[in-house]
């Protein structure tokens, strides 16, 4: 705990929290801005239309999110060298790990304050039915599992290279990835972590070219992609302790 609160005090003024609710403030005007015009059928399907909208909108937010979130709390420790200075009074796992607690707090917050959103409109516009819970609980699990992983792959680019360009250029390409994965095979997308977001996804949708009307389902939680989240994030958590045991990263 003192090592996380001496974390906070390097990025205080680093305005960390004020990305993080940009973002989240540019996701809700964008939902506002969709609901906007609902009828009676679509206020029926509102709970599956902000549940299909917001993983597509963290799959183009949410990895340059976290990009620079690793980057604001990795890019002091490259300045005077200054990783050599702290790894004499603190382990480098710690290190590491307290970095990655204290970005994935951030990249938590910012889930709650998604949810929040959902149901603060579902609320204003009148859908219809009550908060789907189940679903809701579902969607910040693998939100909040899918965040911290893509952030973990981020903090081991941002300590490893004084160049912050690269890991952010990283994380744009994993957004752009990620979106256009969405129109690829199944198969295909399972190979992306920055395509998981769609690969979780609890609802469906059914677009009839005739009638040019959208309709929206649930679909059972893809638990064979969760657990792969799961392994991804084991994995690259284990490689990071080996890196940063092995050399200055």
């Amino acid at each position: 705990m003192r090592a996380l609160r001496i974390e906070f005090l390097k990025i205080r003024y680093k305005k960390i929290w004020l990305i993080v609710f940009s973002i989240i403030i540019v996701q809700g005007l964008w939902q506002l801005w969709a609901v906007r015009k609902m009828d009676a059928n679509d206020l029926v399907q509102g709970w599956m239309f902000c549940l299909y909208q917001f993983p597509v909108l963290n799959t183009i937010m949410m990895p340059i999110t976290a990009a620079v979130v690793a980057s604001r709390l990795c890019d002091v420790e490259h300045k005077g060298e200054m990783l050599k200075l702290l790894y004499t009074v603190i382990p480098e796992q710690k290190l590491f790990f307290t970095k990655f607690l204290c970005g994935a707090l951030f990249m938590t917050l910012a889930t709650i304050l998604q949810v929040f959103i959902i149901v603060t409109i579902g609320s204003i516009k009148g859908f219809v039915g009550s908060i789907p819970m189940d679903k809701m609980l579902y969607y910040f699990v693998f939100t909040v599992l899918i965040n911290v992983t893509i952030l973990l792959i981020q903090q081991l680019l941002s300590l490893h290279f004084k160049n912050q360009m690269i890991p952010i250029t990283i994380g744009l390409l994993g957004s752009f990835m990620g979106l256009f994965s969405l129109f690829f095979p199944e198969g295909i997308k399972r190979f992306l972590i920055w395509s998981y977001y769609g690969v979780l996804l609890l609802v469906g949708m059914d677009w009839n070219e005739k009638t040019r009307v959208t309709n929206y389902y649930y679909t059972s939680p893809d638990w064979i992609g969760f657990f792969v989240v799961i392994f991804v994030f084991v994995a690259v958590y284990a490689l990071s302790l080996v890196l940063i045991k092995r050399r200055e990263i």
